[in-house]
């Protein structure tokens, strides 16, 4: 078998003509590495060149303080005026907005005038008012009416709301058999006779300071059922334009305070 020297394998391939040289160079050899004459003079990069030379830019050199043409000063007072006037827009936004109780339901002129009316059965009152859905001071009575009852003793929430509720039912169906000339409403028929029940507070209140269980209490308790009766089928005859009916309102409205009183006296 013969032996193959390192020289000897790649002198007999097809490029025996090529020379390899695979000696390690020793470390005191100096290594020559290649110099180039740089023998063009450094220039620092010029930056505004290259913005001066973009189409449209209208900018000049970064430090350039001639940059801000009047154009470009007229753009910007253009566009801090432009924020100002939405800044003032915004704020007449925020100053032509409704009270915070109107966005609520809540109208306290109303509740004002539909008590006044309450109070005083003879007194005119707006019909675009009584139709108006407002329940904040129906619900301010029966709050007020079972809290004064609670101090004498009487727990008669669940009555005060159920007594109500069927008679705001009862109402609303005899209201739209009777009514014909406007649209009855569950809301204003609620309302008024939520605000009506003011006389009834009254009742109870009177309860406090003197016993009404006797002839004197039957004096009182019929005044203030009647007075309940006349508040709101006046009230009714008026958001409803029901003429020559206040009547024919009066007499269940009676029926249904009175139940209201039994609560109160006993």
């Amino acid at each position: 078998m013969s032996q193959f020297g390192p020289n000897d394998f790649y002198t007999s391939g097809p490029s025996a003509d090529a020379s390899y040289n695979f000696d390690v160079p020793e470390f005191g050899q100096e290594l020559n590495f290649q110099s180039f004459d740089n023998t063009q003079p450094s220039v620092p990069p010029n930056y505004d060149a290259a913005y001066s030379n973009a189409p449209n830019s209208g900018l000049g050199g970064f430090y350039d303080p001639t940059a801000y043409t009047d154009s470009s000063f007229a753009q910007d007072k253009s566009f801090k005026q432009g924020g100002a006037a939405g800044g003032a827009a915004t704020g007449n936004e925020f100053e032509d907005e409704p009270p915070l109780l109107e966005e609520l339901g809540i109208n306290p002129n109303h509740i004002f005038q539909k008590t006044l009316a309450v109070l005083n059965p003879l007194r005119g009152t707006d019909q675009q008012i009584l139709q108006d859905t407002d329940m904040a001071g129906p619900l301010v009575f029966c709050l007020t009416l079972g809290g004064i009852l609670l101090l004498s003793g009487k727990v008669t929430f669940s009555y005060i709301y159920g007594i109500g509720v069927m008679g705001c039912i009862f109402f609303y169906c005899l209201l739209s058999l009777m009514v014909t000339r406007s649209q009855v409403t569950f809301g204003a028929v609620a309302s008024v006779l939520g605000y009506c029940l003011l006389p009834m507070v009254v009742l109870s209140g009177i309860n406090i300071l003197i016993t009404i269980q006797g002839t004197l209490g039957l004096i009182v308790s019929g005044i203030s059922i009647l007075w309940c009766a006349i508040s709101a089928s006046k009230l009714f005859a008026t958001a409803f334009s029901m003429d020559h009916q206040q009547l024919l309102i009066a007499y269940p409205c009676a029926v249904l305070y009175g139940g209201f009183a039994l609560i109160t006296i006993y």
